[in-house]
């Protein structure tokens, strides 16, 4: 999990079948890197179980350090270098068998800030293993993943969730949800998707969204969407009304009913002790020797 300057791992310190005040999975941060401010977006792990993720403000796909703020692993063949100026803001992040394969990126641009000239249209796709854009002409898309062999994607400035077809090279809607979507995930015959509703900026204004929310006589919504598969359906859907007015990604946890976090700033993660499995400092010495 990012935060504004760190990248967390958090770990469930529960014992199978153990429960905390009911919550049958616990999770507390364990280990910490300080990234400064990169807007990491994405995040997944790689066959090896390094935490890559998506450095937005450098366009690139990095991973973690233990001195300095990232290592870069890979750019678009049109940023001509690494510069902290978010010029095409790279966003999502797709894994196959362990390693990137898909990434989404709201423009081509080259120059700082560029992408927010080309929110409606400059949207693409592109192959992490062969430098080629499979798609282009998508609005701010979010959120590649692979599923059954398909490549989904949000097309978020647009409000429809699809998949795109990789041999025409053309994103093909599904469903449309009223919210700016990112973040999914999928279980069985369904897809899980996160609904935002939409900042009162730029950012968000003169999107094809809009649009396609009025003409629906639709107000946009924060939370979830259980999209079937099969039908293109909305299956079920979850609310979210309050303080929370965004959501950025969607993991589905399997076997999980009632999980919780701790954070930083209450004593429970003060007296949330778990113990490793004990070492036995002779035997390992005495291997160490002989």
């Amino acid at each position: 999990m990012s935060s504004l300057y760190q990248l967390w791992r958090f770990e469930n310190v529960l014992e199978p079948g153990q429960f905390a005040k009911g919550y049958d999975r616990l999770y507390a941060p364990k280990v910490g890197y300080v990234t400064g401010d990169l807007d990491i977006h994405d995040v997944a792990i790689d066959a090896t179980g390094r935490p890559v993720f998506v450095n937005t403000l450098f366009g690139c796909l990095a991973t973690v350090s233990d001195r300095h703020s990232f290592i870069p692993l890979w750019k678009p063949p049109f940023l001509s270098r690494l510069a902290a100026e978010d010029r095409c803001h790279l966003n999502g992040l797709a894994m196959d068998n362990g390693q990137p394969k898909y990434v989404t990126s709201v423009c081509q641009s080259d120059v700082a800030d560029g992408w927010r000239d080309r929110r409606r249209d400059g949207g693409c796709v592109i192959d992490v293993t062969t430098n080629e854009t499979i798609v282009t002409g998508l609005s701010m898309p979010h959120s590649p993943r692979l599923y059954r062999d398909q490549l989904w994607l949000l097309n978020s400035g647009t409000g429809f969730f699809g998949k795109v077809n990789r041999q025409s090279g053309e994103f093909e809607p599904l469903v449309f949800c009223p919210g700016y979507l990112r973040g999914m995930s999928f279980v069985g015959d369904y897809a899980v998707i996160g609904s935002s509703l939409q900042r009162e900026n730029r950012t968000f204004q003169g999107l094809t969204l809009d649009d396609n929310l009025q003409s629906r006589s639709a107000e946009p919504r924060c939370g979830l969407y259980v999209i079937d598969l099969r039908s293109g359906d909305i299956a079920h859907w979850v609310r979210i009304e309050g303080v929370v007015r965004e959501l950025y990604d969607v993991v589905v946890l399997p076997g999980v009913t009632r999980p919780m976090a701790l954070g930083f700033k209450s004593d429970e993660i003060c007296r949330t002790v778990s113990i490793g499995p004990a070492e036995d400092l002779g035997s390992r010495t005495s291997r160490g020797t002989s």
